[in-house]
Order: structure tokens, then sequence, then C-alpha cells
């Protein structure tokens, strides 16, 4: 089970940008219908465009915007997403979100004696493990961290497991 991420930014700014237009288009026609003057003059409107020319500035910028974001849609709407549920061995539906995988993680690698703060980040493939010590001696804590981490990743079971890499932060003085 690989759950990908919904478009949904992507989808909701189309449709306001469409709804909106729609909105427009509508109250224009209502206005010619009912005999009052519309917001924007069909007349002005179509007399201005025809007075552009394909080599002028303004078709330009216009075209290369709207390229520009149509193809952006089109790679949110194509590419994957980062995984929201990271596939686990066994079961064909059992899968572990990325939030908790990272707070286990994280209680795994905080957890190693020494260890007074840890970060992680989840990467395609890697675990990066950021951890803080006031220790002044810390020969082996990274082994013991990575250890530590690779330990319960072996627990999770994930389909894929990560490389764990860890790094170590002193901060302040020894005691």
């Amino acid at each position: 089970m690989k759950r990908r991420p919904r478009r949904s930014a992507p989808a909701t700014l189309a449709a306001l940008v469409i709804l909106a237009v729609c909105v427009l288009a509508a109250a224009v026609s209502i206005q010619l219908i009912v005999g009052e003057k519309p917001w924007i003059s069909y007349a002005a409107v179509t007399g201005w465009l025809h007075g552009q020319r394909w080599t002028d500035q303004i078709p330009a910028i216009v075209g290369g915007v709207a390229a520009l974001l149509g193809l952006v849609l089109l790679l949110a709407a194509v590419l994957p997403g980062r995984a929201t549920v990271l596939p686990l061995r066994g079961d064909l539906d059992s899968g572990a979100s990325r939030r908790s995988y990272r707070s286990t993680l994280r209680v795994a690698a905080s957890t190693v004696d020494g260890v007074s703060g840890a970060k992680l980040k989840l990467g395609g493939r890697r675990v990066k493990a950021v951890v803080t010590t006031a220790r002044g001696n810390t020969d082996g804590l990274t082994d013991a961290v990575r250890t530590a981490v690779e330990q319960r990743v072996g627990q999770i079971d994930p389909a894929t497991p990560p490389a764990v890499k860890v790094r170590l932060k002193t901060s302040g003085s020894a005691s």
C-alpha cells in the first residue's frame, strides 16, 4: 500500500479560477439580457484584442504565463507526491503513516543514554537523525543511536528498509 497525497491545492486553485471566470461571464450575460450596462464591455474587449499583434509584448507575456501555469498544473497532476503511508512487509494492505513512523524512530533515537534531543528526517530510502548531547565524551554515541534506530526499523519491518545516517551535535559544556 502506497497511498499518495491528494492534489487538492492545484485542483482548488484551478476550480476557483474557472468559477470566477464563469461567474463574471454569467453576470455580464445577465446584464446584457436585462438591458443594463455590463461591467465589461464586449465591444471594448474585442476591439482591444483585435488591435493586438502576435509580435507585441502583452500577448507574449500572457501566453507565457498561461503556458507556465498549465505546465505547473500538469506536473502537479502527473508527478507522484511523497507517500503518506509507507508499505510494510506482511499483509497486502499493511502500512504506517509517515508521521507515526518518524515519531517512533525519533523516540528510539532519543531513548539512547546520553541523548538529550533528537530530530529525524525521512527521505526516500534514508533516515537522517540529528541527535543532541551534553556529554563531553561522545565516543560510540552515534553507533548506539544508529543501532537503536535500526533495531526499531527492524521491528516495524518496512517493505524497503532505509539506510540510517546519524549526525551528532553537542550542546553546551560537559558535566
